[in-house]
């Protein structure tokens, strides 16, 4: 019997210190989404191939694309599209004596005072922005693949811990059904030990869906099937946020654009001046000869101000929407980061009790197994302390994966990537 004991606990110890692993399981359910390891595969590496596979990622090419076709249209020499008029006339439906006259005209828009200069630095601005977008793209891309990556390890020392109880549950159930049969335990032990048995099965399958779920978030995330086989992050030493962050950049980028464009709107004034240069072929008859002329024309609006207004009010109220959304997104920031740093030190002092009630619950399981074996204590006593010591164990490894999570969320609130 002493042997037996030994040997069973051996089992439960080599079981519940196994570490995580990705291998390909035997599942309860056939629903089993495989997911591997690769070693030399880096957790920068992987937010940057998930980055190019991000929806996204479309978005900050079509920024790129307008902010190009706003730096051709500050590079022009021109205001606008040239224009080019022609005029015909003649007299013959009606006296025919052979008068006709001829007109053609080019319209060059020009420029207002500083308004080129203007329209080239909303082009630099637009620039500026799309880069500061594909910055905070990626950090929200970082964001949720140490999520989902920090997900996968909890949800997978669930299933080992689950796993580890449904093995000794049912080695403890043969040996129960072992005693029975020697006359050793009554009856409804053997049907308590089964009852005890199945419950194991079916939270074992319960785990084993969340595991699944949180893969397959995984790999629609990322498109990928790997994960990096050390994904633990050094703590930041950044310890507020500061402008530098990528999502304030990418609002500082957007206000200073919003900024550079209220000065385009402005600069258009009254409208657009023109150059116009002409020509004019008119004949009296047609015995006269032909004369030629040319005319030159400079037209400049003028007045106008309460037809530029709206234009000027609705770009000064997209520039006051543009502070007002940082001054939110900064308080937002702030309470993230303050939010991370509490939950990191309450989960290093959960940590530190969760390894000492694992340690005693240890302890007393080990001295409650010699108990029923001895015949001191009922089968229902042992299960109870069973699943305490379970519970404890399970805690004590789910606090150590959420101190490594709780440190990336740290690093991500400020802003830091891989």
């Amino acid at each position: 019997m002493s042997k037996f004991r030994h040997t069973k606990w051996s089992i439960f110890l080599f079981l519940l210190t196994t570490t995580q692993t990705y291998a390909h399981e035997p599942a309860v359910v056939d629903h089993h989404d495989r997911i591997q390891i690769d070693k030399t595969l880096t957790l920068a590496q992987l937010v940057d191939l998930t980055l190019e596979k991000y929806p996204d990622r479309l978005l900050s090419a079509a920024l790129m694309q307008e902010a190009n076709a706003l730096q051709q249209r500050g590079d022009s020499w021109l205001a606008g599209a040239p224009n080019i008029s022609m005029r015909y006339q003649d007299d013959l439906p009606g006296d025919d004596i052979g008068s006709r006259e001829m007109e053609y005209e080019l319209e060059l828009p020009l420029w207002n005072w500083g308004q080129r200069s203007a329209g080239q630095s909303v082009a630099v601005q637009a620039h500026n922005s799309a880069e500061k977008q594909l910055a905070a793209i990626k950090l929200d891309v970082a964001g949720r693949v140490r999520n989902a990556l920090w997900k996968m390890e909890l949800e997978s020392i669930r299933y080992e811990q689950a796993k580890s109880i449904f093995d000794i549950s049912k080695k403890l159930s043969n040996k129960i059904k072992r005693r029975v049969e020697l006359g050793d335990l009554p009856r409804s032990d053997l049907l308590l030990a089964k009852s005890n048995h199945l419950e194991k099965l079916s939270l074992l399958t319960q785990v084993e869906a969340e595991l699944m779920h949180a893969r397959k978030s995984y790999i629609s995330l990322t498109q990928m099937t790997v994960i990096p086989a050390d994904y633990k992050e050094k703590m930041s030493s950044i310890l507020e946020i500061s402008e530098h962050h990528p999502k304030l950049s990418v609002l500082n980028a957007v206000i200073q654009r919003k900024q550079a464009e209220l000065k385009w709107v402005k600069s258009a004034g009254s409208g657009q001046s023109s150059f116009i240069i002409g020509g004019k072929s008119e004949k009296a008859g047609k015995n006269d000869d032909d004369i030629e002329s040319m005319s030159v024309t400079f037209s400049m609006p003028f007045g106008g101000s309460a037809h530029l207004a709206p234009d000027i009010a609705t770009s000064n109220l997209k520039l006051t929407e543009a502070l007002t959304a940082r001054a939110r997104l900064f308080r937002a920031l702030e309470k993230e980061l303050h939010e991370a740093k509490h939950a990191l030190q309450v989960t290093r002092a959960e940590l530190k009790i969760a390894n000492e009630l694992k340690q005693i619950a240890q302890a007393h399981l080990k001295m409650t197994q010699l108990s029923f074996s001895a015949g001191e204590i009922n089968l229902l006593d042992l299960l109870k302390i069973q699943a305490r010591a379970y519970n404890a164990i399970r805690h004590a490894k789910e606090r150590e994966v959420m101190l490594q999570k709780n440190i990336a969320m740290y690093n991500q609130a400020v802003g830091e990537l891989p």
